[in-house]
């Protein structure tokens, strides 16, 4: 009797364990889909990505059919204008995101084309505020001192300007290039020669000014990709009305700092292979170098993607979006969150891309400057190490995977403390071909790594020409506005997403 008992309990055993034949880790995802509702505010998540593609017909009739959101969210036309630029990328919601009228968008085109939009929260209209003259506009982010900043996404000559007054500002075109870079008028739109140039994406201003930002850049044939730069004004924003005049902007003058990670033996231990960790302010100083580096030509914030090789500044695949945790922010720490795409390419590359954060001390420390000389390799680097000044420390969030592929535009979303990630993958070529995805990720949680603790999809595209870009949350972070790009109708989309539930 008791043989038979026990004979009964091992199979018993057997066949729970058969039933529960996915992995830990599977496991955890799938547990993670079914507390949709607590950790992602949800009534459920998607699972395969859409395959389908709306013709423009279908898509004109209904801008809203070329995107399935997760169950509990809803979905409704911001803008689908035929005067909607067709390539809006990265927006702001102005003139807070407490209580926007407007989204303020760039375009990436060329400079033939329409620059920067403005877009009617209350019935969709669009005006152009940068009419022609800028190549590739992609990221956007309003100041605290109340203008908004937008850059180009053109290689080495890729160049940042501020707009004043972005609701009443029309029709301005950008003339020159480099150096003799202006503008219809510089008192409403004005070129900024200090940050220097390079290929803009991710930008992030903190409330005294600081100012964080990368270079979105591929590595190729042994040349690294793109460098992480840190803008320290000469005179900080200590709060206040919005200005009037751009001469009183903050970001007018400053100086220029690439992040160099490897802080050990005095900030030396850095180089290919140093990826993640601590790491040091290297400063970008024109003209440094000129003679005591023959082969190398002289720094120069003219060509932030060569002065980051000279400097032996940290590198990343593509780096793109970022955002800054508001969380962190309203505790006096700086921590900003962006993404290295990567190249998911179809049976080629497999690098799928990852999500990174880095953080660079308090607000406060973030703005000091105390430079020291650092000799390494027989050459002399001018690096912001000392007494007072911050300490950078990049690591990884998300590592990505084929169904999460080539991470793009991130936002932070307030009260629940998620990162919502748009997908920029190759899907469209794959066989078969899939739509680009919107994912939702926990940040890290008490456990001991310091990765992401699930992301689950929440958004899939129907239109195999397009990809989703720009998103960005309300300060409650109930509503998300998102661009459908370079869509099927030849003109722009913009929806808003919301139906998120409160966090316990």
């Amino acid at each position: 009797m008791k043989m038979k008992v026990l004979s009964l309990a091992i199979s018993t055993i057997f066949a729970a364990s058969s039933a529960h034949a996915l992995d830990f880790g599977q496991e955890v995802e799938n547990e993670a889909r079914q507390e949709s509702l607590e950790l992602f505010g949800t009534l459920g998540t998607l699972g395969a990505s859409s395959i389908a593609s709306v013709d423009a017909v279908t898509a004109n009739a209904d801008p809203l059919s070329m995107i399935t959101v997760a169950p509990g969210l809803t979905k409704t036309v911001v803008s689908a204008a035929v005067n909607l630029a067709p390539n809006i990328d990265m927006m702001v919601l102005y003139p807070n995101d407490k209580a926007p009228t407007h989204i303020i968008a760039c375009n990436e085109q060329g400079a033939t084309s329409v620059g920067v939009q403005r877009i009617s929260l209350s019935d969709g209209s669009v005006e152009d505020i940068i009419s022609s003259g800028m190549s590739g506009c992609d990221p956007a982010e309003i100041t605290p001192w109340g203008t908004v900043i937008v850059g180009e996404e053109a290689g080495v000559n890729g160049r940042m300007f501020e707009i004043l007054d972005p609701l009443t500002t029309t029709g301005i075109t950008v003339n020159g290039s480099g150096s003799t870079t202006t503008t219809s008028d510089d008192t409403k739109v004005r070129f900024l020669s200090a940050l220097g140039q390079l290929s803009f994406e991710g930008i992030s201003v903190l409330p005294n000014g600081v100012t964080l930002y990368q270079d979105e850049k591929r590595p190729g044939n042994g040349v690294p990709g793109g460098a992480y730069f840190k803008f320290i004004p000469s005179t900080l924003w200590a709060g206040g009305a919005p200005i009037t005049d751009l001469n009183n902007s903050p970001l007018a003058a400053g100086r220029v700092f690439g992040l160099r990670v490897g802080h050990r033996n005095g900030n030396t231990d850095f180089g290919q292979g140093n990826n993640v960790g601590r790491g040091a302010w290297v400063e970008v100083t024109d003209g440094q170098f000129g003679s005591a580096l023959t082969t190398t030509p002289a720094v120069s914030r003219s060509n932030l993607g060569a002065a980051a090789i000279t400097l032996k500044l940290s590198h990343g695949y593509r780096p793109e979006d970022q955002d800054i945790d508001k969380k962190a922010a309203a505790l006096g720490n700086v921590r900003i969150c962006g993404t290295n795409t990567g190249d998911d390419a179809d049976g080629s590359s497999n690098n799928f891309g990852e999500t990174f954060c880095i953080t660079d001390g308090t607000i406060a420390q973030s703005a000091v400057i105390s430079t020291v000389n650092q000799v390494s390799g027989g050459v002399t680097y001018t690096v912001n190490s000392g007494a007072g000044t911050s300490i950078p420390e990049y690591q990884t969030l998300v590592e990505h995977f084929l169904d999460f592929g080539m991470p793009d535009n991130i936002a932070y979303q307030p009260g629940r403390g998620n990162w919502v990630i748009n997908e920029d993958g190759d899907g469209a070529s794959y066989t078969p071909a899939r739509n680009n995805d919107i994912w939702d990720c926990l940040d890290d949680g008490k456990d001991s790594n310091q990765l992401a603790d699930a992301c689950v999809k929440i958004a899939t595209l129907n239109d195999l020409t397009a990809e989703s870009s720009g998103g960005v949350f309300n300060a409650a972070g109930n509503e998300y506005y998102v661009s459908i790009q370079h869509n099927v109708t030849g003109h722009g989309a913009i929806v808003k997403i919301g139906g998120w539930k409160k966090k316990r």
